[in-house]
């Protein structure tokens, strides 16, 4: 895995924000976040979803592919409350939140509309965990 965001991070970069692959026109961000246990400092691409309403806001999902458990950057933004993302050329201070109830619901099904395999991988999840949508907001 660390090979493979190491690949999209540095595609990322060279081309102010855009990826190609399965993340063709897909918008991305990188997040920057801190091991909550080991202090490392960690980058990890993600697709977001950008408020309909708000500019200072996109949304983050923790899908982790539809594995059954959280991935770790996700302890580690609620942990910190912020974090710096990257979204082009452009790097943001950010504060993190968690939404849940119908608000998630609707931010996730938006997201599940748009990219089909979100909605896959909260098949994946049923019964297991629900998909946490975080978001990041420019502080």
């Amino acid at each position: 895995m660390s090979d493979w965001n190491t690949k999209i991070i540095e595609e990322f970069r060279a081309n102010a924000g855009h990826v190609g692959g399965q993340f063709e026109g897909a918008p991305m961000t990188l997040v920057h976040h801190v091991g909550r246990k080991s202090g490392n400092q960690h980058v990890s691409p993600m697709m977001y979803l950008a408020d309909e309403h708000d500019p200072s806001v996109v949304y983050v999902f923790a899908s982790k592919g539809g594995a059954p458990s959280n991935p770790d950057w996700y302890y580690n933004l609620i942990a910190a409350g912020r974090a710096e993302i990257e979204i082009g050329t452009e790097k943001r201070d950010v504060s993190v939140a968690e939404i849940t109830g119908a608000e998630r619901d609707r931010i996730f099904a938006e997201q599940a509309r748009r990219y089909p395999g979100f909605a896959e991988y909260e098949r994946q999840t049923a019964g297991v965990r629900t998909i946490p949508v975080l978001a990041l907001t420019r502080v």
